[in-house]
């Protein structure tokens, strides 16, 4: 039985264990019949076909998982050229056939994936909401009255529906990020240039982007490093030039003041706070910065002469087939006449004077982290309001490609009555995809609330995205330390950050003290006990804090190896026996924190 969500570990441990891709292949089959969204594909691939697909991949790499996608079936969004699939960019006059895959689509084919089909958009990838498109208005997996976010808006609900283990979007001004947000996903927005383009309608040639949709951070890095190189065949490519970032202590950029903008959804902005919380649970110091350049220099994408792009790719087909497109769609692009060449070069010297002043606020942080979209509407609100609305989803993402920055969209949580989802996305320099990954996939894993419409999922932790090395050394922390207790600032003020929650060895015992302020637990190994194990943190703290800290630990408690639940022993806090005769035994509530919990509900 597969699982709900076709995660990269989950499908590789079925492949190991005896999964044929064949058998793969058939699941996805009876997904796609079963979906209640008609409107994700415009072009599946035909059953034979994808049967085909899977049995010439066995014939080529036979072993198991012998490829680095070996039998991963992914959807590819239909400005994407897929040989033997029509490409269409959701408008069906356009429509043509290519003789070859885009380069992206060939990268991810030889690495063994397999093409499950073509995916709707918002036509000629101009928009962010989804539902400009002859083909119908995917729909949010969480509630079919809300948007799927757009324009990649197919790609989003394949993934987080269970139908592909991953889709290939286009991100302009947001479209590989704005639908992720809306179906509890990680979008992976590539620095621009990393990816090549080729094979690719474009929507503005000079900052398109192909993005990956993916149930989680690590299984989006890994897809990335397939698609990424140089390509001499895209004007625009260019060579990776990769940046780091510190490996602890990491300043965060956040919205302050006047330019925190939600457009009355509370329920997002307080899913935005506690992304912050917890961006300074994991180490990092949260820094208030002025987004006011960066949202100028978003206006100029679409009020500015970076409009007329879009008309250059499509000038010919809008001369002849006017009637042909969305009328939304035609307004934007045929908006594009108002421009002309003086208009080009004033929008890009505005551009690079708020770069100048952008600049000074990278200055004060290392990434920045901002609402993916600050609200949603549903199809309906969409549709009354199509040009204002859909504005609204790109006030915090339409900067970051015209500013040359990679940014990793991830999973906020769910509003207040558990209905919709919202994300965050980290943003960071150029070249910075592989240092904002480890952060973003922390982030990510504290969160809890599942990969797509599975909401209880569980992150695998094969997929976790390591930290660089930087001489740390990880601490186990089994109560008052824990992350949102009362003394976890020792650790955090002192640049430590979460390296993963798990649960000890099944050997272990909790015991709340008496008499300590504030309240603690007590750990103890009893050899022979067989329990579930505790649940415990690993922290990682510089040598230097990690020597303040054991100074600092009261009798009867201490430092010594505490066995994990993977085999691993790492240094953590640990109690005498002895001071345990008269503690009461928490052992059945799993966790410190669950007691703490339980016990204020029982005093409440």
């Amino acid at each position: 039985m597969l699982p709900a969500i076709l995660d990269l570990t989950s499908l590789q441990s079925a492949y190991a264990s005896g999964l044929s891709p064949l058998d793969l292949v058939e699941e996805v089959i009876i997904r796609r019949k079963a979906s209640d969204d008609p409107a994700i594909f415009i072009t599946p691939t035909p059953d034979d076909d994808l049967r085909a697909a899977a049995k010439e991949l066995i014939v080529r790499a036979p072993n198991p998982n012998s490829l680095p996608l070996w039998g991963i079936p992914f959807a590819v969004k239909d400005n994407i050229d897929v040989a033997g699939l029509p490409t269409t960019a959701a408008c069906p006059a356009f429509a043509y056939h290519p003789d070859k895959d885009a380069t992206v689509v060939a990268r991810l084919r030889a690495a063994g994936a397999l093409v499950i089909g073509k995916t709707n958009l918002d036509q000629f990838a101009t928009g962010l909401n989804g539902t400009r498109s002859p083909h119908g208005a995917p729909r949010s997996v969480f509630d079919k009255d809300y948007v799927s976010g757009g324009s990649s808006s197919g790609s989003a609900v394949a993934t987080a529906s269970g139908l592909a283990s991953f889709a290939l979007g286009t991100d302009t001004a947001g479209s590989g990020r704005v639908p992720a947000a809306f179906n509890n996903l990680v979008g992976i927005k590539p620095t621009p240039g990393l990816v090549p383009n080729v094979g690719v309608v474009p929507a503005c040639r000079s900052v398109d982007v192909v993005t990956i949709f993916v149930a989680t951070v690590g299984d989006g890095v890994a897809i990335r490093k397939v698609m990424e190189g140089y390509d001499a065949a895209d004007p625009f490519s260019r060579k990776a030039a990769p940046a780091r970032l510190p490996a602890s202590g990491l300043r965060i950029g956040v919205l302050d003041g006047a330019e925190r903008e939600f457009f009355g959804n509370e329920h997002v902005e307080a899913l935005y706070d506690a992304a912050i919380k917890r961006a300074r649970s994991l180490g990092a110091t949260i820094v208030p910065f002025d987004y006011a350049p960066f949202r100028q220099a978003a206006e100029l994408l679409y009020n500015g002469p970076w409009v007329a792009e879009r008309l250059a790719a499509v000038k010919d087909f809008l001369a002849t087939n006017a009637g042909d497109f969305d009328p939304t769609v035609r307004t934007i692009i045929e908006g594009a006449k108002a421009y002309d060449a003086v208009d080009a070069f004033e929008g890009r010297y505005k551009l690079e004077a708020l770069r100048q002043k952008t600049a000074q606020e990278w200055e004060k942080a290392d990434i920045l982290m901002l609402p993916t979209s600050p609200t949603t509407y549903t199809v309906e609100e969409m549709t009354a309001d199509p040009i204002v609305k859909n504005g609204h989803f790109g006030r915090y993402t339409n900067f970051v490609n015209l500013l040359d920055c990679a940014a990793i969209a991830i999973p906020a949580g769910f509003d207040a009555d558990g209905h919709l989802p919202a994300g965050v996305t980290l943003i960071g320099p150029a070249f910075t995809d592989d240092a904002l990954a480890p952060f973003a996939d922390a982030m990510h894993r504290v969160l809890n609330a599942g990969m797509g419409k599975d909401r209880a999922a569980v992150i695998p932790e094969a997929s976790r995205v390591p930290r660089a090395e930087d001489g740390s050394v990880p601490i186990v922390v089994v109560g008052a330390h824990l992350s949102g207790m009362p003394l976890n600032h020792e650790l955090t003020s002192s640049g430590g950050y979460q390296l993963k929650t798990c649960r000890t060895a099944g050997d272990y015992r909790l015991f709340a003290l008496p008499g300590t302020v504030p309240p603690k637990p007590g750990l103890l190994r009893e050899p022979g006990f067989s329990g579930k194990g505790v649940e415990v943190e690993v922290w990682a703290v510089s040598p230097e804090a990690f020597g303040r800290f054991v100074q600092k630990i009261p009798a009867p408690l201490g430092i010594g190896k505490v066995s994990l639940d993977d085999g691993t022993a790492v240094s953590g806090f640990l109690c005498e026996a002895h001071a345990l005769a008269d503690a009461l035994d928490i052992t059945d509530f799993g966790g410190w924190r669950h007691y703490v919990r339980a016990k204020a509900e029982t005093t409440s």
